[in-house]
């Protein structure tokens, strides 16, 4: 039986520059979609609909194509747009290439319905899988391959990581300043969202455990790629650790 989650809206982005993205994206809405009756929201952005994925996923999914000729996707922009467009009471922003455990996702919504304005569903500890990793779930689709094989994989961003998935009060997180839009592709903006709330003395909580990210090529939307763009990043960073 499906844990039911209808209250939640769970936004995902995607951008497919490579197939591994496509591969990770299908799994984790596959993933979603067996375990929760709750709301998928998908939009895809791109400069050409090729309608591929929207053919390979579930009709569940409330899915949109948005065109987009600019190479770099501004992520923090198309964010704001989805919170936005929804109405359910709890948003999850989550990236197209992560794994939650099922437990983890079930104490996170917990402590929202209780009154917590921002939940994390992993503490400490978001492993990359690798690609060897990756594929024993892809064949098996069990995610207990993840903890069992976790002491293989690379932690990524440590030692208090804060990307791949938050989740949220949709009002308390509208009424934070949502994400800030300056931060212009790839990185920084996990950072500067969660010193944000913490200036602001948001009710905030990690939940115990960890998360996993499904390996894939990393192109121009991955990576920081300029040093005048990690210097303007880092400022950003910085002004909120100031509480400017």
């Amino acid at each position: 039986m499906k844990i039911d989650l209808r209250d939640i809206a769970i936004l995902i982005i995607v951008r497919f520059d490579s197939i591994d993205r496509l591969e990770n994206a299908l799994m984790v809405i596959e993933y979603l979609n067996n375990h929760f009756n709750t709301n998928i929201y998908v939009w895809e952005i791109s400069a050409h609909n090729n309608h591929v994925f929207s053919r390979l996923i579930s009709p569940e999914v409330k899915y949109e194509f948005h065109q987009d000729y600019d190479p770099i996707l501004h992520r923090t922009k198309y964010i704001n747009d989805m919170v936005m467009a929804v109405k359910e009471q709890y948003i999850a922003v989550w990236d197209a290439d992560v794994i939650v455990p099922i437990d983890q996702v079930v104490q996170t919504v917990k402590h929202l319905r209780e009154g917590y304005e921002i939940v994390y569903p992993y503490k400490n500890y978001f492993y990359d899988t690798s690609y060897t990793i990756k594929r024993i779930y892809f064949e098996n689709r069990d995610i207990n391959v993840f903890s069992f094989m976790s002491s293989f994989m690379k932690e990524m961003y440590p030692p208090n990581p804060v990307g791949g998935v938050f989740f949220a009060n949709r009002q308390s997180y509208i009424d934070s300043g949502m994400e800030q839009e300056l931060f212009y592709g790839w990185g920084v903006e996990d950072g500067e969202r969660f010193n944000r709330w913490n200036v602001q003395k948001r009710r905030m909580i990690q939940v115990k455990g960890a998360i996993y990210h499904l390996s894939h090529a990393r192109g121009v939307n991955s990576f920081i790629s300029t040093d005048h763009d990690s210097i303007a990043k880092r400022r950003l960073l910085f002004s909120t650790d100031k509480g400017i």
